[in-house]
């Protein structure tokens, strides 16, 4: 047997707030809709959802009014802790924050209007210590998504190690800026280990201009005024302690690098 998708049937009194709850906070899309039916999906290996009204007759019979208020579904993601704080922030109905790992998982848990709960679990990885225990992996592979992209007007950045990907300790991001794109005047509070890998860059750190090709590496000291040019399209590898905030001469406060947390 090869099956080839995935779906589960949620019978609910409110089709509607289900479907929004998904939509809203999970990123499914709505495939098909009629009356007292709703069939949702997403383009990744998320099941696909076929949400029912309370009811309805396609379902069978003695089996009309039991409600799937209380059940879990279950998604397997990367970058929880991101997703946590994404999904604080829009003011979903977060019900369990993510606590003691549960069969090398980590759990996170929403529900929604009809009480179906949603949990996001993120695999933890782990290694046997050679005593019959587990302890932390010596290694962990990080694969960059499009959630991991962050565009500015002046280059784009994608997260690779961060806190929330798995790293304790640094932080390390690509960036690619087009010709003739220049970065605003910022410092940041720790050093930056700068490799261009394509291209050159003109860097402009506290009144001095040094232009650096690809395949040379450059060290952004913390705390000086510096301004990355892209005379040509060019592209670089970063790294930073992980806990590094930035900020702009003349503003007050600091910035994060969501690129980086």
């Amino acid at each position: 047997m090869r099956v080839s998708a995935s779906t589960l049937s949620l019978t609910v009194a409110d089709v509607d707030a289900s479907r929004d709850f998904l939509c809203t906070h999970l990123g499914y899309q709505v495939a098909m809709a009629d009356d007292g039916v709703c069939s949702l999906t997403r383009d990744d290996a998320a099941v696909d959802v076929v949400l029912l009204r309370r009811g309805t007759q396609v379902l069978p019979t003695g089996r009309r009014d039991r409600e799937a208020g209380g059940l879990v579904l279950t998604l397997t993601v990367t970058g929880l802790a991101a997703e946590e704080a994404r999904l604080r922030a829009a003011g979903a109905p977060v019900t369990t924050p993510p606590g003691q790992e549960f069969l090398r998982e980590r759990p996170f848990r929403l529900t929604d209007p009809n009480g179906v709960v949603v949990q996001l679990v993120e695999r933890a990885v782990t290694a046997p210590d050679g005593g019959g225990h587990e302890s932390p992996a010596a290694l962990r592979v990080i694969v960059p998504s499009p959630d991991d992209v962050t565009v500015s007007p002046n280059a784009t950045m994608t997260g690779l190690a961060a806190p929330s990907r798995g790293s304790a300790e640094l932080s390390t991001w690509t960036v690619v800026m087009e010709a003739g794109a220049t970065g605003p005047e910022h410092s940041v509070d720790r050093e930056q280990v700068w490799t261009v890998t394509a291209g050159a860059l003109a860097v402009t750190c506290d009144g001095r201009t040094e232009q650096v090709p690809a395949g040379h590496t450059f060290i952004l000291p913390p705390g000086l005024v510096r301004r990355v040019h892209a005379p040509q399209h060019a592209e670089a590898h970063v790294s930073m302690r992980a806990d590094g905030v930035a900020s702009v001469p003349g503003t007050e406060g600091t910035r994060e690098l969501p690129w980086a947390r």
